[in-house]
């Protein structure tokens, strides 16, 4: 089971985003994540602009509050027709249950596919230093990731965000009908900037990630389109 590389949409306004995808052929499929920046500087219209143009979209808001407001906010995500949104799994179980609940009500109501709710385990910026220092967390940095990833499941996510380092452990622990999806994806040789945990498209789909993100190779390039085409390419390729 494998999904699509996404492009992460991490600019400051909608102007620079289709800026971005307007030099992609208009068939083309693509699955563009919007993050709080965007989705807070536009608001949803920014993700019905991009349903119009014929994208999916990753709405990665890491939702993380009580289980009754993540409930209620969910309930209106679902209504948006994205096809993938997150909560943080520290949220607990409850939450995660209540707002996969939320997304199903929503899209029922709007007549949409219920989206897929994937829950964040540890950030790939975060080292096991800082596991250990600043949550007071004694497990290791995969036990942690692995135990957060059954508790998501087991509250009914699709899936969770988690670096290639962890998705190997993950898979046997978790099991293969489950979503990895993977961020901090870089071309070899590129620059890890602040994400600690990075791997190619080739290293994460030998690791067993079932989709990718990749944001500044793309967004950063001289020619956006050459870099997204050649990182598919090697992703589809490891595949096979």
């Amino acid at each position: 089971m494998y999904g699509p590389l996404m492009i992460a949409g991490d600019v400051s306004n909608r102007d620079d985003l289709f800026s971005l995808l307007n030099q992609f052929d208009p068939d083309e499929p693509l699955t563009v994540k919007i993050g709080m920046e965007l989705f807070y500087g536009q608001g949803p219209r920014i993700v019905r602009d991009l349903r119009q143009r014929g994208c999916d979209v990753f709405l990665d808001l890491k939702l993380h509050d009580i289980p009754h407001t993540v409930q209620r906010a969910m309930t209106q995500l679902g209504r948006l027709g994205v096809q993938y949104t997150t909560v943080h799994a520290l949220g607990g179980r409850r939450m995660i249950a209540a707002a996969k609940a939320g997304l199903v009500a929503g899209a029922h109501a709007a007549g949409r596919p219920v989206p897929k709710l994937l829950a964040v385990t540890e950030l790939t910026s975060v080292t096991p230093a800082e596991l250990a220092r600043d949550q007071h967390c004694q497990l290791s940095m995969t036990d942690q990731v692995v135990a957060l990833a059954q508790l998501a499941r087991d509250a009914g996510a699709d899936g969770v965000i988690t670096s290639p380092q962890e998705v190997a452990a993950l898979r046997q622990a978790v099991g293969p009908d489950f979503w990895y999806v993977t961020p901090g994806i870089r071309p070899a040789g590129a620059a890890a900037d602040d994400q600690a945990r990075t791997a190619t498209p080739a290293a994460a789909a030998r690791a067993g990630s079932t989709a990718l993100v990749v944001g500044r190779p793309i967004l950063q390039a001289a020619q956006p389109v050459d870099a997204y085409h050649a990182l598919v390419k090697e992703w589809n390729h490891a595949q096979q």
